[in-house]
């Protein structure tokens, strides 16, 4: 990790919020899949639409390792609500179908600064309610229904599992890979790891103030750490970096969720940074914790299934 840092560092990439909106947006997704596996061929690869509740069409795109009734993840990207699109995320949800044998259905959100809090939070309860409702029409099983999402994305799974039990969806599972859960990025580990560990103090500070006004920021549909209660909510699998601003919030959530009853499955994964996950190509971690994920998916479905 620490070589790939150097490495990056010699390259001198501009930092997101050194750029317009549209230049970071071209800049991460030329290089978002340069630490991937090369995308896994898999037997559905399809395009989605899928209405938001004022009535705009969301792309989305479906994943499936074979043409059986599939249980189905609703994936939401990370990008700090301000980047991030389906192809930034194409070889994730490759591997994640292909370990979990689940498909995928991943979802391009509306981005910041075009559309604010809580747009991004909106288009994800309004995808899981179209899943719940049209999943057979897409030949998957929708009595078997997960969320999950990395870094924002993990904020908004978090969230939108939360939605699913206040509106009496079951979900199987939430995955949440190094999310965001605090209002304020005021956390040790944010101090720790400010500066020198991918994902820059400057930076998060940058999709904030695209995505959300500071008076907002102590709603839980941004900060999941702040909800009333999280009882009955879905199990989690959650899975932190050590070298990263985010991991005191990931902890305190996966605490706040067995608090409440709510298992918990937390892979901390040692030495790696914010991102690892989507390093697959360089990082043995990267493919152990993509292991770790779809066994947790395989597990959480097969459970669903025999009940």
């Amino acid at each position: 990790m620490a070589g790939l840092l150097a490495n990056i560092r010699r390259a001198e990439r501009p930092a997101f919020e050194t750029q317009g909106v549209a230049e970071a947006r071209a800049s991460y997704t030329a290089g978002a899949e340069v630490l991937e596996p090369p995308r896994a061929a898999l037997a559905r690869v399809e395009p989605v639409q899928v209405p938001a509740n004022d009535g705009a069409l969301l792309d989305a795109r479906l994943y499936a390792p074979s043409n059986d009734v599939l249980p189905v993840l609703l994936y939401l990207h990370g990008g700090g609500f301000t980047i991030g699109n389906l192809e930034t995320h194409d070889s994730l949800c490759r591997q994640i179908a292909l370990r979990s044998e689940a498909a995928v259905l991943a979802l391009d959100y509306r981005l910041a600064p075009e559309h604010r809090f809580p747009c991004a939070v909106d288009d994800s309860w309004a995808a899981l309610r179209w899943l719940a409702a049209h999943a057979g029409e897409l030949g998957l099983d929708a009595a078997r229904l997960a969320v999950g999402g990395d870094s924002a994305g993990g904020t908004l799974a978090a969230v939108t599992a939360i939605h699913a039990r206040d509106i009496g969806v079951p979900l199987c599972l939430q995955l949440l890979i190094t999310p965001g859960t605090t209002a304020h990025a005021d956390t040790p580990s944010h101090r720790e790891f400010a500066h020198g560990y991918l994902l820059e103090a400057e930076t998060i500070a940058w999709f904030f103030d695209q995505y959300i006004a500071h008076e907002q920021r102590r709603d839980w549909r941004f900060a999941p750490l702040e909800a009333d209660d999280v009882d009955d909510v879905a199990p989690a699998c959650v899975v932190l970096a050590e070298c990263d601003p985010l991991v005191d919030e990931g902890i305190a959530y996966a605490d706040k969720l067995r608090a409440a009853g709510v298992a918990v499955e937390l892979d901390l994964v040692r030495g790696v940074t914010h991102d690892f996950i989507k390093m697959g190509r360089v990082l043995p971690e990267a493919a152990a914790s993509q292991a770790l994920i779809g066994a947790a998916l395989k597990t959480a479905f097969a459970a669903q299934s025999t009940r």
